[in-house]
């Protein structure tokens, strides 16, 4: 089949008790690149509107599913069903449909994979291995005589989250039935490496216009190039030395760059306006507000007005909050030592509705859209024992 096209095509999942390595690989072989989310969400509300023991709710190609045993606590497990678009190197592996590649670099996957084996495709880390975990839990607790767990559940799948914020389906759940979100404490199924990651960096994008006066290049004495005029703020970032801070015991490295440059109209002008963007990575000490003030100063050294700025995007940083009993009752049960999450991830958002959150997942972030992006089927599994054994406490996490 040609990866680069959608599946039109309505798929439908298998049972939920599918080894959950295996059910990671069905959910790639689903296109759903933003903007294509549609059929994985049909395909994900005909799953758990089969599981009677839960109550579903769709909200454009967010869904929502709930236990509602009247627990004390409840906790919400939520992933995105988005990815970034499809590699276009060559022979990259991070592709659509997926496949699977041995351990041992030799012979063939057997029908049930070994933990070792690796899994490939666009969304192996993020995060449909993180999806495939959420699922498995809504197929253990959903169904009929399923175990009781410690604490009610509320699963959150949800649709572009790797595109601006403002489109973001867990902003729309938040805005359009905020209680459905209500909880005590939240866990993002974000790539992790099955390591806690507390908090998140804020991000804030810019757009700086730098002008010029356009004249044919024959002439060019009589324009001003803006590319050119453009070289003090390029001089200025690449100088810039980021910052690591520490939050409530955790480090989080800061990053100020360009991602973009546009300018010009014809290989023959002399070009009247060059823009710049630019993508701050900031600490959780920071509010948004303070954001934008720390990258106007440095812009500043390159004679760059707030003026010529227009902030394109910004989401707030979220403080670890591990010190709460819900997060370290978590870290408890899942073990090992918490790190900080250097990227954004919408535990901003939950912390925005007061509700503690951490990222924990299946496999390496730095993994997250590359073109040989993969999961190994160990690691997809532990995930899934982990959190078992944390709402199940009687399981032995299989």
């Amino acid at each position: 089949m040609d990866s680069s096209l959608p599946v039109t095509t309505a798929p439908v999942l298998p049972p939920l008790d599918l080894d959950v390595a295996l059910l990671t690989a069905e959910l790639l072989d689903i296109h759903s690149v933003s903007d294509h989310e549609t059929l994985l969400a049909d395909a994900v509300e005909e799953a758990l509107r089969a599981l009677p023991a839960l109550s579903v709710q769709r909200i454009g190609d967010a869904v929502v599913a709930r236990t509602e045993f009247g627990l004390d606590s409840r906790v919400v497990l939520a992933g995105h069903l988005d990815t970034v678009p499809l590699p276009t190197v060559p022979g990259a592996r991070g592709t659509v449909p997926s496949r699977w590649e041995p351990a041992t670099g030799v012979g063939t996957v057997a029908a049930v994979p070994a933990d070792g084996d690796v899994l490939y495709g666009r969304g192996a880390t993020d995060m449909k291995g993180g999806v495939a975990v959420q699922l498995a839990l809504a197929g253990l607790l959903g169904r009929d005589a399923g175990p009781r767990p410690a604490r009610d559940v509320t699963w959150v799948f949800y649709d572009h989250e790797e595109v601006e914020a403002a489109r973001s389906g867990l902003g729309r759940i938040a805005r359009q039935a905020p209680a459905l979100l209500e909880a005590d404490f939240a866990v993002l199924l974000e790539p992790t490496d099955g390591v806690v990651e507390g908090g998140c960096n804020g991000t804030s994008r810019y757009l700086v216009t730098v002008p010029g006066v356009a004249a044919h290049t024959g002439r060019s004495w009589r324009g001003v190039n803006a590319i050119h005029a453009s070289a003090p703020l390029l001089t200025v970032l690449a100088a810039y030395e980021p910052a690591t801070v520490m939050v409530e015991g955790l480090d989080y490295r800061e990053g100020l760059n360009a991602v973009r440059i546009h300018g010009g109209t014809a290989g023959n002008v002399v070009p009247d306006s060059c823009a710049v963007e630019v993508n701050y990575r900031f600490a959780p000490d920071k509010t948004v507000e303070q954001a934008h003030e720390h990258v106007y100063a440095v812009l500043a050294r390159a004679g760059i007005s707030p003026e010529a700025v227009e902030v394109t995007d910004a989401s707030p940083a979220a403080r670890p909050g591990l010190d709460h009993p819900a997060a370290a009752a978590f870290v408890a049960a899942v073990g090992g030592v918490p790190m900080p999450k250097y990227g954004w991830t919408d535990v901003a958002r939950f912390s925005e509705l007061g509700v503690p959150a951490v990222n924990f997942g299946p496999g390496d972030a730095l993994l997250a859209h590359a073109d040989d992006e993969h999961v190994t089927a160990g690691a997809v599994r532990a995930c899934l024992g982990a959190l078992r054994r944390w709402l199940v406490p009687e399981s032995d996490g299989r």
